[in-house]
């Protein structure tokens, strides 16, 4: 849903806030199944400055696989972008007019420095124009199912700071997210491309290194386990901050196989080193919370069958009834200890049955007849990113072949017989009652 406005919180979320986050959201993900552990104002609408360039970064990695752009590439430098990247109060590294720079290293520039300048580059290079980057970016956001956001630029600075060459929304306007969409957008992102962590996992990094342009990059992202603020596992994802958004964080860590997604927007706090370390404090948080609490469980196995719901009818068929069972285990992310907390739930496919409920034969052996997930004990959906991730098919575990017209026949008779008798038992009863 591309926004026109800064809108209001539209579902805010009731759960106490048990990690205290102190920004104004925040929201910690399971990055497999996109799981939702902890949130806090996850769809309010709010700046993300630089966090805009993760879609940056997605559609330029999907314009490397498709073969529309390449690494070598090599970028002649627009007034535009010679103007914004030698604008020292952004992050930045210098570009001359008349030089020419490689996607690679405009890339590396983006991921690991932020730099404004650079990520226009890339913008032009992909589409022709900021203008038209722009489009694609919402385009993308509506085809990624994100909801809540809207972008007016490729870098995420305010369209002030772009030297009056801001093609999209009003002069002071800047890209605006909710955090559930910049956690659906980073956890696609690592999905689809996760080599993008082998860049944005660089602590440092010389620029141009051996000429006189050479600059140092420190990776902005003070939680790799490199730099100041190093927490171990991280090795993503991209920091924001403007006076708008204010101290951001889109932050990945994995340990022992797994991965968590945190986003944090305009991080409040800090002490001495203001609020640069506020949003990696409240991230800390967030992945103490992950990986000391939870854990992956097999909560369904395959071929589970649901008490008293073993079996569906099957009309026509040479029996009478079809087995049915879960073609996949269901596992979950799950707070340690609550595993017994969660309950399976059958969901049968209505389109397949007929008016009395039956399935009509023939059945073939792995026909999928509907799904099954699971829920809390109290009834309650578990909640996503995306659709529920837990839901797997549930199969015919056998086939059922149609009965012939002489079975068929017969079960009609024997129905008629059966009806008739009914009748006159029920008759006589009344003669007695």
């Amino acid at each position: 849903m591309v926004l026109g406005i800064l809108p209001n919180v539209h579902k805010a979320s009731a759960k106490e806030d048990i990690l205290n986050i102190n920004a104004d959201a925040a929201i910690l993900v399971d990055a497999e199944t996109g799981r939702v552990l902890y949130g806090k104002n996850i769809d309010k609408v709010l700046g993300i400055a630089s966090m805009s360039k993760m879609m940056t970064e997605y559609l330029l990695l999907e314009a490397i696989d498709e073969g529309r752009v390449s690494w070598d590439q090599e970028y002649a430098v627009s007034e535009y972008v010679w103007k914004v990247s030698h604008d020292t109060a952004l992050s930045n590294v210098p570009l001359r007019r008349d030089g020419t720079y490689s996607i690679k290293e405009l890339f590396e520039a983006m991921t690991i420095y932020s730099a404004n300048g650079a990520t226009i580059a890339i913008a032009e290079t992909i589409a022709g124009s900021e203008k038209n980057f722009v489009q694609m970016m919402n385009e993308k956001a509506e085809e990624l199912g994100l909801e809540d956001y809207k972008f007016v630029n490729s870098s995420g600075l305010n369209n002030k700071d772009l030297k009056g060459y801001h093609s999209t929304g009003n002069e002071d306007e800047e890209n605006v997210m909710s955090a559930r969409a910049t956690a659906k957008l980073a956890t696609t992102l690592l999905t689809d491309f996760p080599q993008v962590l082998e860049t944005a996992s660089i602590p440092r990094k010389t620029f141009r290194e051996g000429t006189e342009d050479k600059i140092d990059m420190e990776n902005w992202n003070w939680m790799l386990p490199e730099l100041v603020y190093g927490y171990e596992g991280v090795d993503g994802l991209k920091t924001g901050t403007t006076d708008f958004a204010g101290s951001s964080f889109t932050g990945t860590a994995e340990r022992d196989g797994k991965r968590y997604v945190t986003v944090v927007m305009n991080a409040k706090g800090g002490g001495d080193s203001g609020y640069n370390q506020a949003r990696f404090d409240e991230t800390k948080k967030m992945f103490d919370y992950a990986f000391s609490n939870f854990d992956k469980k097999e909560i369904v196995p395959a071929g589970y069958q649901v008490k008293d719901k073993e079996k569906l009818a099957v009309e026509k068929g040479k029996e009478n009834a079809v087995t049915i069972e879960s073609k996949e285990a269901i596992t979950l992310t799950v707070k340690n200890g609550e595993e017994e907390n969660y309950q399976p739930k059958l969901v049968i496919n209505e389109d397949l049955l007929n008016d009395q409920g039956q399935l009509t034969a023939p059945v073939k052996k792995g026909d999928v007849v509907g799904y099954l997930t699971v829920e809390d004990r109290d009834g309650n959906a578990i909640e996503f990113l995306n659709a529920n991730q837990t839901r797997v098919d549930v199969i015919a575990s056998e086939s059922v072949e149609k009965a012939n017209w002489f079975v068929l026949s017969m079960r009609g008779v024997g129905g008629f017989f059966g009806d008739v008798w009914d009748s006159v038992a029920s008759t006589v009863k009344g003669w007695f009652s």
